[in-house]
């Protein structure tokens, strides 16, 4: 309820702050903690990702010229960059990836209900995929990735209903993508979309024996024998739908079991797909529209690096930079779940950016982020003055 508080401190009350802390008391985060607590530390890195701030310093700066608001922003006494600083490297990342998990479990119902652009699916559907964060060889020297540049990888698996991410893993530059596959645990009845990099057939037959399925492309030259095809339309841009098996040794060895191959050509741009999938029931062209959809992924990761700090990070050490990501994506799930208890129309983009000038403001937060597209009255537009 709004009762004189600044939209952050109401922002903040959306989360379950008596979780966090039964998360910090599992991981001794407050042992030996007198003014600086790890719910103080959080507040602050919050802040930083929805103003967008540039660096310790500037998180400082801004705190400071708001003094008189902090205590009610959560805030015992101002925050210096200093104890911002040594929390970041000391107190374990875990603590908030935990915390992250909690607000994702909360986030995921509420967006259950959204429709996919799949048609009639009823079930989960998965995308996963990784980026890369380029880092300074010098200065991280602890993620390695190239001869000259330093980098790690956000392995991630997003729930296409709402593109709410389920699974994040933190990894150097090094870390090929098929390995983040031995990281999951697969939900049976689940729908899995894998780009190229994932085609691994031991650890997708690991999959298929967990009983969820897979869509994913295949590489050219892969070795297979067709069983027999199974009639489609080729006005959709269908080519052909078949039942097939491995017919390379250690590729047979990996995956003995029957796959199904479905070719696609795009009418509009004339390039040839190749799906692969353990599903024999879906319409080809659903299989086609599945992997369509793990474009969503790839939007996700645009969305977090343009519009969080994920790309510059507070600190050098591998502990400050996941405490930093881990708080981003705390952040990015809150605001998804403050988008549907108040039921906003408004993107997450306008959401951010409506917080990010309005954090120290006294006013309701639902009537501060309710949006509403701005159109003149006038039909016709004005006409510049004569000056002359």
């Amino acid at each position: 309820m709004h009762v004189g508080k600044t939209l952050f401190a109401q922002l903040m009350d959306f989360l379950p702050w008596s979780t966090f802390q039964r998360i910090v008391d599992r991981y001794h985060g407050n042992r030996g903690v007198s003014r600086f607590t790890c719910a103080e530390q959080f507040r602050a890195m919050a802040f930083a990702q929805l103003t967008y701030r540039e660096s310790l310093r500037d998180i400082e700066v801004c705190l400071s010229a708001q003094a008189r608001k902090l205590y009610h922003m959560g805030f015992r006494e101002p925050v210096k960059r200093s104890t911002l600083a040594d929390a970041n490297e000391r107190r374990d990342w875990h603590l908030f990836a935990d915390f992250a998990q909690v607000l994702i479990r909360q986030a995921r119902p509420l967006y259950a209900s959204d429709a996919l652009e799949i048609g009639d699916l009823d079930a989960m559907v998965y995308a996963m995929d990784s980026t890369t964060i380029d880092l300074c060889l010098a200065l991280f020297d602890w993620a390695p990735f190239r001869t000259t540049k330093a980098a790690i990888k956000l392995h991630t698996v997003i729930d296409l209903h709402g593109s709410i991410p389920s699974f994040i893993h933190i990894s150097d530059g090094k870390m090929h993508d098929v390995n983040a596959l031995d990281l999951l645990t697969y939900e049976r009845g689940a729908y899995y979309v894998l780009d190229r990099g994932y085609l691994d057939f031991e650890r997708l037959h690991t999959l298929h024996r967990a009983g969820s399925f897979f869509v994913t492309r295949a590489k050219r030259g892969m070795d297979a024998r067709r069983l027999y095809s199974q009639p489609v339309d080729r006005t959709t841009g269908l080519i052909c739908d078949q039942i097939i098996v491995l017919e390379g040794y250690y590729s047979h060895q990996g995956y003995p079991d029957k796959l199904r191959r479905v070719r696609f050509k795009d009418p509009q741009t004339g390039k040839g797909l190749v799906f692969l999938t353990n599903n024999m029931i879906l319409p080809a062209l659903t299989i086609c529209l599945l992997y369509k959809n793990r474009w969503h992924v790839e939007l996700f990761f645009k969305w977090i690096k343009q519009h969080l700090r994920v790309k510059r990070f507070y600190g050098q050490s591998p502990n400050a930079v996941k405490t930093q990501i881990w708080i981003a994506i705390c952040v990015y799930v809150l605001v998804a779940i403050v988008k549907k208890r108040l039921k906003l129309d408004a993107s997450l983009y306008t959401l951010l950016q409506i917080l990010s000038i309005t954090l120290f403001e006294k006013m309701p937060v639902n009537k501060a982020l309710f949006c509403e597209n701005y159109r003149s009255d006038s039909v016709h537009p004005h006409n510049q003055l004569n000056l002359l």
